[in-house]
């Protein structure tokens, strides 16, 4: 079984520095219901994970809170892909993070994020989720496995849900309306792993499938609301019931919300680096 987890802040707990994140981004923060050219989070229970007698009766459950407390999104344009965009000087979520703890505040903080990296021609494009939690991961939970694990473990478990809320059939039919895919083994994904967070790079360019059914969802960008979803598969009966790390609405987007990027000052990677790539793969059960 999960152990109880002490992750979930409510949003009138967050903390100063993740409230400047939540609200700091070229996307904006908006209403779950309404909102549009922005992101917000929905309630995990649109999603159904694996419950605790899934591997006996195949049954699936509401998921519940997430594990970490949702922190905002990026949306950001380079000339180049952009790598390991939280060890970067100009991100801005590091940096708040690091304003916190010079003044001694939010020591113990961990930022979860994901970068969905899109390629393009002369422009490339990141769509970066960030979650993060005031306290350490509780250890044995299989969250903090999966951070402190390698890269073959990483593959093997990390998983996306999602729901296309609003749009078009043609998207519907080709992103699938609820959906669910182990990243690590349709995609190349390449892990940071810093001292108080992970990073996870998603190349969408690694997958001749995932490219394709992406560039036509973005050509309905402003008329789609997705949710999705990341979680770390439950393999084993002790490991149930699935929890989400997180979740992200982003509702009907326009292209042009962008964050221009230098790409020529990347920065050097971060220990724990990891690179891994497997074939095309959709889970056949999700």
């Amino acid at each position: 079984m999960w152990p109880p987890t002490n992750t979930r802040r409510s949003s009138g707990e967050a903390s100063d520095w993740i409230s400047e994140v939540i609200n700091g981004g070229s996307l904006r923060h908006v209403d779950l219901h309404s909102g549009t050219n922005g992101w917000t989070s929905p309630p995990g229970d649109v999603f159904s994970l694996r419950s605790n007698d899934y591997f006996t009766k195949r049954q699936k459950s509401p998921a519940g809170e997430y594990l970490l407390s949702p922190a905002g999104m990026d949306w950001l344009k380079s000339s180049a892909k952009l790598d390991n965009v939280l060890a970067r000087a100009d991100n801005r979520v590091s940096h708040a993070l690091r304003k916190a703890q010079a003044e001694g505040r939010s020591l113990k903080s961990f930022v979860f994020a994901v970068n969905l990296q899109i390629p393009g021609g002369k422009e490339h494009h990141s769509a970066v989720f960030y979650f993060a939690t005031e306290e350490p991961v509780q250890a044995g939970s299989l969250l903090y496995r999966f951070v402190n694990g390698d890269d073959g473990f990483r593959n093997q478990r990390f998983k996306l849900v999602n729901r296309i809320v609003k749009g078009p059939w043609i998207v519907k039919k080709a992103v699938g309306n609820h959906s669910a895919c182990l990243l690590g083994k349709a995609l190349t994904c390449n892990y940071h792993r810093g001292p108080n967070y992970l990073e996870i790079d998603v190349d969408i360019g690694s997958s001749a499938i995932a490219n394709a059914i992406l560039h036509l969802a973005l050509g309905y960008v402003t008329t789609v609301t997705i949710d999705m979803g990341f979680l770390v598969e439950a393999q084993t009966d002790d490991e149930l019931p699935e929890r989400l790390i997180g979740a992200v609405r982003v509702c009907q987007m326009e292209m042009s919300s962008t964050t221009v990027v230098d790409s020529l000052h990347a920065p050097p990677m971060a220990r724990g680096h990891g690179l891994a790539k497997v074939n095309h793969h959709k889970s056949a059960e999700s």
